[in-house]
């Protein structure tokens, strides 16, 4: 980055983003217990809630790219979009595997780190040269 001011807002912006995936870990978590507990009903809505948070993922995340460069700025939101989208296709759908899946690649297993979750490593790896 070019400049201490994008530094730091990219640096805003990378917390923002790990505290985001906080929330939408959190509210997977409170469904798997559900589940465990056999509330299906209580599965489903935090799936929901789960789906929503990441529905509105690109939309939130706008004001915190605010002031940096044009190119870092477009890259960062095509990922965050990629994310809103899925989560909007599953909540479309209504389909509660569809929200679970939300994050997770096909051959994922437990334990292994999410889509978010690598993707926010990847921004912290590459900063300025980061590219969707």
């Amino acid at each position: 980055m070019s400049n201490k001011a994008s530094e730091q807002i990219f640096a805003a912006f990378l917390h923002w983003l790990k505290n985001f995936h906080a929330a939408v870990m959190a509210e997977e978590a409170e469904g798997l217990r559900r589940l465990q507990d056999d509330d299906t009903a209580g599965y489903a809505a935090q799936m929901r809630k789960k789906a929503e948070l990441l529905a509105g993922l690109a939309e939130e995340g706008r004001a915190h790219l605010q002031g940096l460069p044009g190119e870092l700025r477009f890259n960062l939101a095509l990922s965050l979009e990629r994310f809103s989208a899925s989560a909007a296709t599953a909540l479309r759908l209504n389909s509660v595997f569809y929200m679970s899946a939300l994050l997770y690649p096909d051959e994922h297993k437990a334990g292994e780190a999410d889509n978010l979750s690598l993707c926010i490593e990847r921004m912290e790896r590459e900063g300025a040269e980061y590219r969707h």
